[in-house]
């Protein structure tokens, strides 16, 4: 597995965080990622997340990687260090209720919706726009927008992947320069995983999401 995420590593190179994504991986597996240093991981259910940070050592930064439902907010809120896939005002209104009540600010990605499938999540960029500008993120304390995140296509048209990530990027410079608050502070570009994270990161991609590549196919 070190082999792996060397490798890894030295293809996304040093400005771009590798999130191993450990969905449905056993602890001992997360832990022989760990014994190679590596310290973010992703998840997508919240009770495996959960159980996890509390059975794993405390200098993991766990991310939130997965659709995020507001009524599920409450139990991450103390211990999550990146919410990965915002994609409704309302839940970003959750996140900061739950921060708050944690005494802690929670770090955001808003989801970006740039495949071409109905069954990805995400806001569109027009929405993006309003929410940046708009009053109502003033009022959220607690929370910090830090970038945006987006999953392209799952096709076998490189092309057709490059270029979603590269509107994307497009997109992500323009608010970058555009957008700067108490918590807005655009710097982070979550895209690719697996299958196509050296598109990502030829793309502008700062932040992959991988988890076959480092812990190998599921069988389930």
């Amino acid at each position: 597995m070190k082999e792996k995420i060397d490798n890894i590593k030295e293809e996304i190179g040093i400005d771009t965080i590798l999130v191993a994504v450990s969905k449905t991986r056993t602890t001992d597996e997360i832990m022989k990622a760990y014994q190679t240093k590596q310290r973010v991981f992703g998840e997508n259910k919240i009770q495996e997340l959960v159980e996890k940070q509390e059975l794993l050592p405390k200098d993991i930064d766990w991310h939130m990687i997965g659709h995020l439902q507001r009524n599920k907010v409450k139990y991450i809120a103390s211990f999550v260090s990146l919410i990965h896939g915002v994609d409704s005002v309302k839940t970003l209104i959750e996140i900061n209720k739950q921060a708050k009540k944690n005494n802690r600010t929670i770090n955001c990605l808003l989801q970006i919706k740039i495949a071409n499938e109905d069954s990805k999540f995400g806001f569109e960029k027009q929405d993006i726009e309003a929410i940046l500008q708009g009053e109502e993120l003033e009022d959220l304390s607690n929370i910090q927008i830090v970038g945006f995140m987006g999953m392209a296509t799952n096709t076998e048209d490189n092309n057709q992947v490059s270029e979603e990530f590269g509107s994307l990027k497009m997109f992500f410079d323009i608010c970058k320069t555009k957008y700067s608050t108490k918590n807005i502070r655009l710097k982070i570009l979550s895209m690719g995983m697996s299958n196509d994270y050296k598109l990502a990161v030829n793309n502008g991609s700062n932040m992959v999401r991988i988890g076959s590549a480092i812990f190998g196919k599921r069988n389930y």
